[in-house]
């Protein structure tokens, strides 16, 4: 009658261990089909403003992920870049409509972040 008993208690273990699996699974970060962990920040944001940002008062203008929050911003600036990160401000910039004579068309909306770095320290961007 042992190994009844034990055979029980050697499945009670594996299920345990799939259990403690599965969590880890969970609480590691997404990864992508390549197996690199998902980006937040898709690109600079290049204008006139921004380069006027960046002379006077130390400020960085990025296109972001719609689902980022100023936390994982903060985070990947200062992966990337290797600074240390001030602030982190976001803007959601909604579509809006485009007339071209009889032709409708809608701009792309997009999120951005506007990320003020330590004084002294620079992000070389183009």
């Amino acid at each position: 009658m042992a190994l009844f008993g034990k055979d029980k208690q050697q499945k009670k273990e594996k299920e345990k261990n799939r259990e403690k699996e599965k969590r880890e699974e969970k609480e590691t970060p997404k990864k992508d089909k390549l197996g690199v962990k998902e980006r937040v920040i898709l690109e600079p944001h290049i204008t006139e403003k921004a380069t006027r940002l960046t002379d006077e008062s130390n400020q960085y203008i990025f296109k972001v992920v719609p689902k980022a929050n100023k936390i994982q911003i903060k985070n990947e600036v200062e992966d990337i870049y290797n600074i240390d990160v001030v602030s982190v401000r976001t803007i959601q910039i909604p579509q809006s409509e485009k007339g071209f004579g009889r032709m409708k068309g809608v701009t792309k909306g997009y999120k951005k972040a506007i990320v003020k770095i330590k004084e002294g320290q620079k992000i070389e961007l183009i």
